[in-house]
């Protein structure tokens, strides 16, 4: 079944990149929309993981931050800036940014998490080209896959997949993606029938 493969591809070298620090992104207020985003997300995948003890199976690899000009290959320069205030601000100053885009919220530790899930992307795809492993998974949040260019979107805020793609592109000179590279994005969302 799904878990004999699952335990098959790990015994041949996957590496799970993860850092708790990433949960300290959360929810100040109350928002119907937002509430479903949780640090549980997170640290209920990873506790899973470690109950069927495939975190042990796994080869870690640290979780580092993400550069301005890293995250500058898919988004601007004055979108940078606006997240960049966030942790500087009071929950009011927070609530008022959030509003700016759909589904989103921000939190003071929002940025540095953020950039902890870039990085953590961009280890993994070091990790993987480098040859030092030959698959893996960054457990991460906030999301990013929803984020746009000069956006927050749906409770994503740097567009991890998005990045990591440019990245490979860029230092390894990987031109075509498909057939290199898989992600799985474990995403799902309610209906809004409204």
């Amino acid at each position: 079944g799904f878990l004999s493969c699952l335990l098959g591809v790990m015994a041949s070298g996957t590496a799970l990149v993860y850092d708790d620090e990433m949960t300290n992104h959360k929810l100040l207020w109350e928002d119907p929309i937002c509430t479903i985003e949780v640090p549980a997300r997170l640290s209920s995948c990873y506790e899973n993981l470690r109950r069927y003890n495939l975190v042990e199976r796994c080869m870690s690899v640290p979780v580092r931050e993400g550069t301005e000009e890293e995250i500058m290959l898919v988004h601007s320069l004055d979108y940078l800036e606006a997240v960049k205030k966030t942790p500087k601000m009071n929950e009011e100053e927070l609530r008022k940014a959030s509003a700016d885009y759909d589904a989103v919220f921000f939190h003071p530790t929002t940025y540095r998490c953020a950039k902890l899930a870039v990085g953590a992307a961009l280890q993994l795809v070091d990790a993987v080209m480098s040859g030092t492993t030959h698959n893996g998974m960054a457990l991460v949040r906030p999301p990013g896959h929803h984020s746009q260019r000069n956006a927050a979107n749906g409770f994503c805020v740097f567009n991890n997949v998005a990045i990591a793609a440019k990245y490979a592109q860029r230092k390894y000179g990987v031109q075509r993606l498909s057939g290199y590279v898989l992600v799985f994005v474990y995403d799902f969302h309610p209906v809004r029938l409204s």
